[in-house]
Parts: C-alpha cells; sequence; structure tokens
C-alpha cells in the first residue's frame, strides 16, 4: 500500500522535474538569440548557460531548428497572454503595444534580419504576423468595416502603423521618447479609423 501511494508521487515529482528542465533549456535559449545571432549560438553554448548536457537538450528537442521552434511557441504564447486591451480603446492598444516591443522588440528585429537564412525563424516570423494581424482584428473589431477588400485594406493600415519596425524606427534610429513614440502611433490609428474619416 504505502508503495502504491509513492509510486505516483515519484513518478509525479519525475514528469515536474522533466518539464523544470525543457522550460528552463527554452528560457535559456531565447534568452541567447535575444542577443546574438542564431548561428552564432551553439547548443553547447544554451547547455552550459542552462546547467544540462548537449544531450539532454537533443533528448528534448531534436536539434537546434526544433528547440528553436519551442523557443518561438513559448514567445508567442506569453505574447498572448500579456496582450490585452479593450476593443477600440486606442491609448490602451497603443500601450500594450509598446510594452512588448519595449521588452521584446529589438530581439523581435534581430530575428527577422534573418528570416532568409533561418528556416526556423522564417516560420516563427510567418506565425507571429498572423497572431499579431488576429489580435489587430479583435483590438479594433468595432471600427473594421464588413469582410471583404475594404476590412483587408484597414486591416494592413493597421498592421503597418503597430508594426516593430516603425517602432524601431521612431525609438532607435531616431531617437524618440517612449511617450513621443506612443503619441505618434496613436495619432496614426486615430487617423485610420474607417468610421472617423467617413464623417470628416
Amino acid at each position: 500500500m504505502e508503495n502504491g501511494a509513492k509510486r505516483p508521487y515519484r513518478m509525479g515529482a519525475r514528469a515536474a522535474a522533466v518539464e523544470a528542465t525543457r522550460i528552463r533549456i527554452i528560457e535559456t535559449a531565447a534568452a541567447l538569440w535575444m542577443r546574438r545571432w542564431y548561428d552564432d549560438v551553439t547548443l553547447q553554448d544554451i547547455a552550459h548557460e542552462a546547467g544540462v548536457s548537449v544531450q539532454t537538450i537533443v533528448n528534448h528537442f531534436g536539434g537546434k531548428d526544433e528547440l528553436a521552434d519551442a523557443v518561438a511557441g513559448m514567445v508567442a504564447e506569453r505574447t498572448e497572454l500579456t496582450r490585452q486591451a479593450p476593443t477600440g480603446d486606442v491609448a490602451a492598444i497603443v500601450a500594450t503595444v509598446f510594452d512588448d516591443y519595449e521588452r521584446h522588440g529589438d530581439a523581435n528585429v534581430l530575428w527577422i534580419a534573418q528570416i532568409d537564412r533561418v528556416p526556423a525563424i522564417a516560420r516563427a516570423a510567418a506565425h507571429a504576423r498572423d497572431r499579431h494581424r488576429a489580435w489587430l482584428e479583435q483590438a479594433f473589431a468595432d471600427c473594421l468595416p464588413t469582410p471583404g477588400p475594404a476590412r483587408e485594406h484597414v486591416l494592413n493600415l493597421y498592421y503597418a502603423a503597430t508594426d516593430v519596425s516603425l517602432w524601431k524606427l521612431w525609438r532607435r534610429d531616431l531617437g524618440v521618447s517612449r511617450q513621443d513614440a506612443e503619441h505618434a502611433m496613436h495619432d496614426l490609428l486615430a487617423a485610420i479609423n474607417p468610421r472617423k474619416r467617413n464623417h470628416e
């Protein structure tokens, strides 16, 4: 009886330890890839920083590209959890976008620069674009035209006004303060609103 009771506990503890190791590897890889080029980070680098062996990484993920897919999945999931803004509240939407980009914008730009030569990053970028567009469709649901070309056009404008490349232009290339950059994005989004334009 006692052995039977202990066995599920041991199995549960082992599963938790395995999952904790998996998460530590993913977070370590993400931290390294946020600062360095994909090709410059080896599995040995990740293993050393995570305190595991290369074989452990291989056992969990199979290889570097598969690990990159897992990193992209984790980042996407956490981004979706933090991107909360009332529908149609432009100020809140802008603040949410900037909160995300101020944390991960530089890493996003670094990854985007590698899309053409790293398949794992290309997959991650495609997924991120789809999720960003879906989020915009939800965030601006109250002011989008009915489904059709006009709706796609407005969504494309919203996407361009909230893309990380525009954040980079303002914050990194031009050195604009966050407050002023948020104000600029707010103005762009407000000007795109098709209902506002139709009443002018």
